[in-house]
C-alpha cells in the first residue's frame, strides 16, 4: 500500500455536506460498506463519517471517478 492512501484519495471516499450544502471541515462519507442502520425503526442508516487523513484496508485509488 502506498503511504499516500488515505480517505480522501480512496474511490470510496465522498466529501460530507452539511445540510446547507457546504463541506462539513475535513470530513466525508465512507461508501464502501452499505449505511449503518439505527436503532430506532423509522431513523435513517448512516455512511460512516471519516476524516480526509484516515485510512483503512480497503484503500482503493484505481477506480477513482474522474
Amino acid at each position: 500500500m502506498s503511504n499516500k492512501a488515505s480517505c480522501k484519495a480512496c474511490s470510496f471516499y465522498e466529501d460530507h455536506a452539511a445540510n446547507s450544502g457546504t463541506v462539513a471541515g475535513d470530513a466525508g462519507l465512507c461508501r464502501f460498506n452499505p449505511p449503518v442502520s439505527q436503532p430506532d425503526a423509522n431513523a435513517r442508516g448512516l455512511w460512516p463519517v471519516v476524516t480526509g487523513s484516515d485510512w483503512c484496508g480497503h484503500f482503493d485509488d484505481e477506480s477513482k471517478a474522474a
